[in-house]
This record gives structure tokens, sequence and C-alpha cells, in this order.
């Protein structure tokens, strides 16, 4: 492969790498609350309000089930919106979250929703609050079970970062597409492939450390 290649595929990396880090961030922060109250609103939990978790769940289970690459159509005028153009890196970047937003959610959600319900019920008879059994019981307890559901969203992301190159998003997908698809180089496909391998492997290797590490302090605590 050529040094301009090579150049292209290392600045294709670093904009998917930055994409997906946005993303999960943001994701992250809109997420992890809204995960949070899927998992104690329901009838006679922590923060009791049916209706409203039955809305929020209609919702998150539409974004979830809606094919990424039509989301990314789909919300274009909103892209536009957030980010003042539908094409490029940090327009992509808005698809990204919208997906990751849900999913995440739900990862957290599965994950509080494991704690074992004595715990809670030990934090009541000390006459701890609702916010309080969340901070400090549910979340420290789920918290490794949390890290591998993000770890498992950024692995999707990386995923999700090469379909949005179809639509002019930037990085490893957009690069595989102009360079390997369109101008037939089957050695850049490959090598766009390979580095999204690496990196997943590298994200789920990360990921599956911290959370046994978190596992054991929980363990010990």
């Amino acid at each position: 492969m050529s040094p301009e290649m090579t150049r292209l595929l290392l600045q294709a990396t670093g904009d998917t790498l930055a994409m997906v880090a946005v993303a999960a961030c943001l994701g992250t922060l809109f997420g992890l609350p809204l995960g949070i109250f899927l998992a104690t609103s329901r009838r006679g939990e922590l923060l009791a309000a049916p209706w409203l978790n039955g809305i929020l769940g209609l919702v998150v289970n539409a974004t979830r089930s809606t094919p990424f690459i039509i989301l990314v159509v789909a919300i274009i005028p909103f892209t536009r919106l957030i980010a003042g153009t539908s094409i490029g890196l940090w327009a992509a970047t808005v698809p990204l979250t919208v997906a990751a937003t849900p999913f995440i959610a739900r990862l957290v959600e599965a994950a509080i929703r494991e704690v074992d319900s004595g715990l809670v019920e030990a934090a009541r008879a000390f006459g701890a609050g609702p916010l309080t059994i969340i901070r400090k019981v549910l979340i420290p307890e789920a918290l490794p079970g949390i890290l591998l559901g993000l770890t498992l969203a950024v692995v999707s992301l990386l995923g999700y970062s090469a379909m949005v190159g179809a639509v002019g998003g930037g990085g490893l997908g957009d690069l595989g597409i102009r360079y390997g698809y369109q101008r037939f180089r089957p050695e850049m496909m490959l090598a766009v492939v390979v580095v999204l391998i690496v990196l997943v492997q590298a994200v789920q290797t990360i990921g599956e450390r911290f959370a046994a590490r978190l596992n054991r302090r929980v363990r010990r605590a």
C-alpha cells in the first residue's frame, strides 16, 4: 500500500475513533439516567411512574428496532438542525448518538435489574431514600455490568460508524467505499476490515478487564 493510502487510512482511523468517542460519551450521558429511570420506575419501584415508564419504553424500543441505515436517512433534518450539515465527521455523530442512547439505556436497565433486591430492601430498612439507594446501592453494585454494556455499545458504534460512511459520514467506512469499492482497490477494503477488527478486539479486551477488576472490588466490599 502506498504512503498516500497509508496516510488516508490513519486519518480515517482517527476520524472513526473521534466520532465513536463523541457518540459513546453523549450516548452514555443521555442513556445512563434513562436506563436508571427505566429500571426503577415500574409500579411499586423506587421512582414509581408506570405511565412514564411505558411511554419511554415505547420510544426506546421504536428507536432500537429501526435499522441504523434507515435511521440515518430518517433524521437528516434533525442532523442538519444540530450539526448544520448532514455529511461529514461531526454530522455522523448525531445519528450515532441517537442510536447509542436507547441501546445504552436498555443495557444499563438490565444491569441494574440484576442487582439483588435484598440489598434494596436492606437499604430501605435503614431509612435510605430512593435517590440514596440508587446512588449508593444500585449503581455501585451494577457497575461491572454497566461497564460491560458500555463496551458492547462501543463495539456496536464501531460497526455503525462504518455504515454511516455510506452516506458521507467519513471515517473508515467512507474510505472503504470510496477507495476500496468504487476504485476497485481490494487491498484498501482489506485494510479497513483489519483495522476495524483490531479496534473491536482492543475495545472488548479493555472493557472486559476493567469490568473484571470492578467486579472483584465489589465482591470484596
